[in-house]
């Protein structure tokens, strides 16, 4: 990174956001609170309060969502006229799954091989890190020359869409010129990215009953329907032959256009074992950024150890669809439970329940805001120039944002580049990507507030 007094600070403080870092991991804040402790996710939300107030920010507030859960706000005045930078990260995070799969334990920060490992680390507590390092890195050289206003939600990874429901009752509060959305990341390690796009979602729990209990397997097997079986009938119909989604009514034969995602490489990403073929068809960015995907995220049914020769009775299944683009969420859930019913074998009993949805997002890239973005990242990454490219996961406060705020421009960028391996065992993050995205955010406020 070239010599300058933002990127200089921004260095110096990197020992301070590790020990940071490690500290808003150590909560388990999994805002599923069958599995985990509330207090873990108040105690992660208290912890980002405090450290707005330290920077300060005024009128810090832990906001009850209708879902249950906190986020937190706050609120930092710039000079006279200057314009409003909203910054959104979110504390809380995925379970760690198999934690006996980690290398080390997943609430404990821990740096191996040039990356600091713990869930959440880039997703996205490490964006919010980010923040507070931009922020103080502009107060050692000038001040903040923009109004800012932060907020931190407490239940993005549930989908269960607390915030946006807060937001759209309290529409004054999130105002802003410019939105930074600090909860993507760069495409490669090392390669300056902005999102211009994201799948939305939906997820439907489905249920399928054939009995009114289970049966002996060798006494009524053959002719009794078996609910597990039409539940696994049912479930392969949403997908063609070569792995594409299939659902009645839903387009998927978008394309793609811009920056490419070459298979050799993905198949490296995503850690695709030798010999197994990728699914779907068209490019990968076609596959992951432009297509409807579906993905079954669990079933309940017997376990195989201590299964019976049974024939079951009941079976359902959680049932995640992304929705590219141009789709409008609540159609696709439509289609998704109208196919569910319609593709039920033997006249099974079924029910659907739509238990989260997000919209799909695309920001508009020709805007001043992403102007002053392309030059902070070509400072911040010496010799690279911004990328713009799709993202197949969902966030679905952008669209709120942009319902609520049409005038404002909206950016996404952060740390969950593809070695990061959020939502999986072992997720990390680099603090290289950490110090030059810092530097980028710091950089970015300073040219926005002079455009």
């Amino acid at each position: 990174m070239s010599s300058n007094p933002v990127a200089e600070t921004v260095a110096s403080l990197m020992p301070r956001a590790q020990a940071e870092l490690t500290e808003l991991v150590a909560f388990k804040s999994v805002a599923d609170f069958d599995q985990f402790p509330r207090s873990e996710s108040e105690g992660a939300a208290n912890w980002v309060a405090d450290a707005l107030r330290a920077e300060g920010f005024q009128d810090v507030a832990l906001l009850d969502t209708p879902d249950g859960t906190q986020s937190v706000y706050g609120f930092r005045p710039g000079p006279e006229g200057a314009k409003t930078v909203l910054l959104y990260a979110h504390y809380d995070v995925q379970p760690p799954l198999d934690e006996a799969a980690w290398t080390t334990p997943p609430f404990e920060l821990t740096e191996r091989d040039g990356r600091w490992y713990g869930r959440g680390a880039a997703d996205c507590k490490g964006g919010f890190i980010m923040h507070l390092l931009a922020l103080r890195a502009l107060k050692a050289n000038g001040g903040v020359p923009v109004g800012v206003k932060v907020i931190v939600e407490g239940s993005e990874e549930q989908g269960t869409g607390g915030l946006e429901r807060y937001a759209e009752e309290h529409p004054e509060l999130l105002t802003a010129d410019t939105i930074v959305i600090g909860d993507v990341g760069n495409f490669r390690l090392g390669l300056p990215t902005v999102t211009s796009t994201l799948r939305g979602m939906t997820l439907v729990r489905v249920q399928i009953d054939t009995l009114e209990g289970n049966l002996h397997s060798g006494q009524f097997g053959g002719a009794a329907p078996d609910a597990l079986g039409a539940l696994i009938r049912v479930l392969d119909s949403l997908r063609a032959e070569d792995g594409s989604t299939t659902i009645d009514g839903l387009t998927g034969d978008a394309r793609w256009e811009g920056l490419q995602y070459e298979e050799e490489a993905f198949r490296k990403d995503a850690k695709v074992l030798d010999g197994v073929e990728l699914t779907g068809s068209g490019t990968v960015a076609d596959r992951i950024w432009a297509r409807p995907a579906v993905t079954v995220l669990g079933i309940d049914c017997p376990p195989v150890v201590g299964a019976t020769p049974s024939v079951q009775a009941g079976a359902r299944a959680l049932v995640s669809l992304r929705v590219p683009p141009g789709v409008d969420a609540a159609e696709a859930t439509k289609l998704l439970q109208a196919h569910l019913e319609a593709h039920t074998p033997w006249g099974a009993r079924v029910s659907s329940e739509q238990i989260g949805q997000g919209q799909p997002f695309r920001a508009d890239t020709s805007s001043p805001a992403y102007t002053a973005m392309a030059e902070a990242m070509a400072v911040a990454y010496p010799g690279e120039e911004m990328q713009s490219a799709g993202q197949g996961g969902s966030i679905p406060l952008c669209n709120t944002l942009a319902s609520l705020y049409p005038d404002a421009e909206i950016l996404l960028i952060g740390l969950s580049e593809p070695k990061a391996q959020i939502h999986a065992v072992n997720e990390s993050v680099s603090p290289d990507e950490l110090e030059r995205l810092s530097v980028t955010e710091a950089l970015f406020l300073q040219k926005y507030a002079a455009s």
